[in-house]
């Protein structure tokens, strides 16, 4: 007498006579994981029934707005009332007033960050003409005493340079 030794999902043991041909356990098989299919396609088919109710709603939505973006836009207002012409200007002037208060936040925004910027950039300047002003007054002289030098060597003087010289402009000497 053959015997089948058949494990559950459960990890149990259960003896199967002769008496069930592999079929009958094929056909058993079948039924109890089409019993445990259905509760899953059940709820996977509520899902999916709740996910179209879901599109339908926002392509209501889209629908909708997208009909107002026209009016907004001044389309298709020959089938509106008068009172929804004049609240979709109120509407549009509500919405006007605050992208102009926004502005208007964004411009005072920007004014304090350049006052802030001037004062750090006049501190710094102001820095800079302490650190170089004494080192200017020092060359000064000098450099005013060379350019007299030059001018007055009794050299001709060129009413046109064309030679490249870098630094502050002075009398220059012609080469010959």
């Amino acid at each position: 007498m053959p015997l089948v030794l058949l494990l559950t999902n459960k990890g149990k043991k259960s003896k199967q006579g002769e008496f069930c041909s592999t079929q009958e356990i094929i056909e058993r098989y079948k039924r109890h994981t089409k019993d445990r299919v259905q509760p899953e396609n059940q709820a996977g088919g509520q899902h999916l029934q709740h996910m179209q109710h879901e599109a339908a709603n926002l392509m209501k939505k889209i629908e909708f707005l997208e009909t107002s973006k026209r009016k907004f836009l001044g389309e298709g207002l020959q089938s509106c009332t008068l009172q929804e012409v004049q609240q979709i200007e109120k509407q549009l002037e509500r919405s006007v007033s605050t992208i102009r208060a926004r502005k208007l936040q964004v411009f005072k925004e920007q004014v304090e960050r350049l006052k802030e910027k001037e004062k750090i950039l006049t501190a710094e300047n102001a820095k800079l003409r302490e650190k170089f002003g004494g080192l200017q007054q020092r060359e000064t002289p000098s450099v005013e005493k060379e350019g007299e030098a030059l001018c007055t060597d009794g050299s001709e003087k060129s009413d046109v340079e064309t030679e490249l010289f870098i630094g502050p402009p002075e009398c220059r000497v012609r080469r010959l």
